[in-house]
């Protein structure tokens, strides 16, 4: 039952690439995340914990994770296909390997070191793909994307023990502002694109906030009481598989054989990193 669980977690979370993409037909990406943002902290903030000499952190990390991360990853996701977004963004795992070892002087040791190269050379396979040609651009910003959030990995494993949940509620909280300013200041178009949105477009904010972060998370964290991190992590490796899955079937994206060896270089890369150490990634950190 519960690996049915597992599983279902990461398909929610691998279709939101896909679901995303149709929200951002419409909604420019700063705006579209105010939303998701902005519905995440309404449905926590009756059930949030105040975290007692934190807030300068989450404070922190609601910038880092909250805007700076999910504004790249989004602006590059309406670029990008649902799949390549996918796979770019596994790049978050190596990175985090490598801070890891400079913050924490954690040993990379040479499988890891070898899973890394791994990785970094199968996006750079997938890359070479004529799809690719003229939007590399939006690739760089979901491999920055992936940067910074092995920067808020870290941020989350400093803050010590605190419920994920609530975490979330108040990324939520504190983002949104930064967000709408973000949006106001950078974007253009955002009274006409509301205007413009269909059942479709809510249903892909809704999505992302009900169903990514409410039942997602909700359903990991629990699950995380039960099992330890280290029984948990590997499920991720289904995260880009879900991903791939969900451009192919609701986008009707392409798979060619360079794109198929390119993401199985890359998802082999993060599971010898993950198997070797899975706890160098935070279990709160948000992912898509």
């Amino acid at each position: 039952m519960h690996i049915a669980l597992f599983v279902a977690i990461m398909a929610v979370w691998g279709l939101n690439f896909a679901i995303a993409k149709i929200g951002l037909r419409t909604l420019p990406p700063i705006l579209m995340m105010a939303l998701r943002w902005g519905l995440v902290a309404l449905m926590m903030v009756p059930f949030l914990r105040r975290p007692r000499g934190q807030w300068p952190a989450i404070i922190l990390l609601s910038f880092t994770l909250g805007f700076v991360h999910f504004t790249l990853i989004f602006t590059g996701l309406r670029t990008l296909d649902a799949g390549t977004a996918a796979i770019a963004i596994q790049l978050q795992v190596p990175f985090a390997a490598v801070l890891a070892a400079v913050v924490f002087r954690d040993m990379l040791g040479w499988r890891r070191a070898a899973g890394m190269a791994i990785a970094f050379a199968g996006v750079a396979v997938v890359a070479g793909e004529p799809r690719l040609e003229g939007h590399y651009l939006a690739l760089a910003m979901v491999i920055a994307a992936a940067c910074i959030w092995s920067i808020a990995n870290i941020q989350i494993k400093q803050l010590g023990k605190i419920d994920g949940m609530s975490l979330n509620g108040w990324i939520g909280v504190f983002a949104t502002p930064q967000l709408l300013l973000g949006s106001w200041l950078l974007e253009d178009g955002q009274w006409e694109a509301l205007g413009a949105m269909d059942w479709s477009v809510i249903a892909s904010v809704l999505y992302q906030a009900v169903f990514v972060v409410g039942f997602g998370y909700g359903a990991w964290y629990r699950l995380l009481r039960v099992y330890d991190v280290n029984q948990a992590m590997p499920f991720l490796l289904l995260l880009p598989v879900f991903g791939v899955l969900s451009g192919v079937l609701m986008l009707d994206e392409s798979l060619s054989v360079q794109f198929i060896a390119g993401g199985l270089m890359t998802v082999v890369g993060i599971a010898i990193i993950m198997l070797r150490r899975p706890r160098l990634v935070a279990p709160g950190a948000e992912r898509i």
